[in-house]
């Protein structure tokens, strides 16, 4: 069962952007996609809140997640959390898929 996972990231002064930033220059979020079950690892400006910061993290499975936990680069992501300081909250989606009901409001 797929799982996606949605981080808020969250600070002043531009650090959430930052930290993204920093996250994609250093390679980090390619070594992300390259681990074995990653579906999706991408990142977003809030247009509402700049301060904000959305990462979409998406997962084959429960031990495609465990794996990227378990992987050196938690480390690194820990250790970039801290030096910008930033305050997260997180959602959580289990198994979710397009639902045919929704297909008219859907626009390709």
């Amino acid at each position: 069962m797929a799982i996606t996972i949605n981080v808020r990231y969250t600070e002043t002064g531009g650090q959430a952007r930052a930290f993204a930033r920093e996250m994609a220059s250093s390679g980090t979020v390619s070594m992300i996609r390259e681990e074995p079950g990653n579906l999706r690892y991408e990142y977003y400006v809030s247009l509402e809140d700049p301060e904000t910061v959305l990462l979409v993290d998406s997962w084959t499975g429960q031990d495609a997640l465990d794996a990227h936990h378990a992987s050196p680069v938690m480390e690194r992501i820990a250790r970039l959390r801290d030096q910008y300081d930033l305050h997260m909250s997180v959602e959580r989606f289990e198994g979710l898929a397009d639902n045919p009901a929704d297909e008219r409001f859907i626009r390709r």
